[in-house]
């Protein structure tokens, strides 16, 4: 399980066997059943989310609808804004499947980059990643129609379409889920011509 971290990490900086074994000591993954929610609309939590497998849904309850904004999976990770500011959450985060998630305080954190700062250093570079990946997708999916957003999902996220229910996958787009279905039959039709 922790090798898995310790490749991704070192995609970004060689880890030494002492902060291999830091990470270990730290037992931060738990095993969470599909359906567990993590986080409630108005629930206050200090804890950020780091998926090592599985998968996490973010979505709203606006007028008894579920919206879903995003979708955390493997080496994904989401630091809710309630863990920042300190004010209840607006949103929900569950487990749509079986997962192995860390999850992580950011007074762990602090006590982690006192002893080993370059950890720091690595956070700031991958958040700094996902930011640019995450404005990148905003504005995407802001000035595409939905079949362009049906398509940009499956170049940029085919795991998605197999793993995600149809319909969070829809509220995911912004369509409902006849119109995925439409769109899905629509696209196929287009490639077998």
């Amino acid at each position: 399980m922790h090798q898995l971290l310790f490749d991704y990490i070192s995609k970004y900086m060689p880890l030494t066997a002492e902060e291999k074994n830091v990470i270990q000591d730290l037992d931060l993954f738990r095993e969470v059943k599909k359906g567990t929610i993590l986080l409630e609309e108005g629930q206050q939590s200090d804890l950020g989310f780091f998926v090592l497998k599985g998968c996490i849904r973010k979505y709203y309850i606006i007028d008894g609808e579920e919206k879903t904004t995003n979708f955390f999976t493997e080496l994904q990770g989401e630091v809710p804004e309630c863990a920042i500011n300190k004010k209840p959450s607006s949103y929900y985060l569950s487990c749509i499947e079986d997962s192995i998630i860390s999850a992580s305080t950011s007074e762990l954190d602090d006590e982690v980059f006192a002893r080993f700062p370059r950890f720091e250093s690595l956070c700031r570079i991958i958040s700094e990643e996902l930011l640019l990946k995450s404005q990148s997708s905003l504005d995407n999916f802001k000035y595409s129609p939905p079949a362009k957003r049906y398509e940009n999902l499956v170049e940029t996220r085919p795991d998605l379409i197999q793993r995600v229910p149809q319909h969070q996958l829809a509220s995911f787009l912004g369509i409902t889920p006849q119109s995925l279905s439409r769109l899905k039959a629509r696209l196929q039709k287009t490639k077998k011509n």
